[in-house]
């Protein structure tokens, strides 16, 4: 969709699959990881031009789902991840897509989540399993500055997976999650890694949106209403609930433009 919200299709990636990671360096989109339906990861990186062009550039050192990926001064990283074990495995692209490996998380873990603030992008959460339905959450968040050197934060206050995370002005956002339940806690932090807990999200969720537009970071949550929750550049939260909409799962976010899609 361009700015205008007309839609193309552009070439499709190299491989199908699922549970991959994407964010964006310079004139780039990248697409990483991802696994099928027969479990296999993969270790492909689909990368988008502003022309819409398709290159596929030096492939992840590893391959695995599950990852996070964000973006910090002149590099996009992929992280975590799981691909014949859990990974802690950091890469990282630069504008001109060159891929340099960089220190690892501090723990090996899937189904985190990151995001950016500052000069700083945050890996967040996750989790690992010691056997059937025995899993380990973590409340770690490692910190990646512009020179990609790695320092670890105050953790977030719970530890949990599948969290939605976001920006907006000078603060990155940990909303929901599960752990040994849902929650519902949102952690703030600063340009500087302090961590506050603004209000809450309405409810608990495990499967919530994020994304940020304008002033605005918004967290779309799952049920059988859909509850819309926003924050400002403040963190003061407010509120809207739609009860004809409801049960979106899995979905995907991103901005163009003046838009959130």
């Amino acid at each position: 969709y361009n700015t205008s919200l007309t839609r193309t299709i552009p070439t499709a990636l190299s491989v199908a699959r699922n549970n991959l990671a994407a964010t964006s360096i310079g004139n780039y989109a990248l697409f990483g990881g991802g696994y099928n339906r027969d479990a296999t990861a993969y270790d492909v990186v689909d990368a988008y031009n502003t022309s819409l062009t398709k290159t596929i550039p030096t492939a992840l050192s590893v391959a695995r789902r599950k990852l996070a990926a964000t973006s910090v001064g002149n590099y996009a990283l992929f992280g975590g991840g799981s691909g014949n074990g859990y990974r802690a495995t950091v890469d990282a692209y630069n504008t001109s897509l060159t891929r340099t490996t960089i220190t690892d998380l501090s723990v090996a873990r899937w189904e985190l989540t990151a995001t950016s603030v500052g000069n700083y992008a945050l890996f967040g959460g996750g989790r690992i399993s010691e056997g059937l339905f025995n899993y380990v959450y973590y409340n770690t968040v490692d910190a990646y500055d512009a020179s990609l050197t790695r320092t670890n934060p105050t953790v977030l206050s719970e530890a949990k997976n599948s969290i939605a995370a976001t920006s907006v002005g000078n603060y990155a956002l940990f909303g929901g999650g599960m752990g040994s339940g849902s929650y519902a806690t949102v952690d703030a932090y600063d340009a500087s890694l302090t961590r506050t807990n603004p209000t809450a999200l309405s409810t608990s969720t495990s499967r919530a949106l994020s994304i940020s537009v304008g002033n605005y970071a918004v967290f779309i949550i799952n049920g059988s209403d859909m509850i819309t929750d926003v924050y400002n550049q403040s963190l003061t939260k407010t509120s809207s609930k739609d009860a004809n909409r409801g049960w979106h799962d899995r979905g995907g976010a991103t901005t163009v433009g003046n838009y959130a899609l």
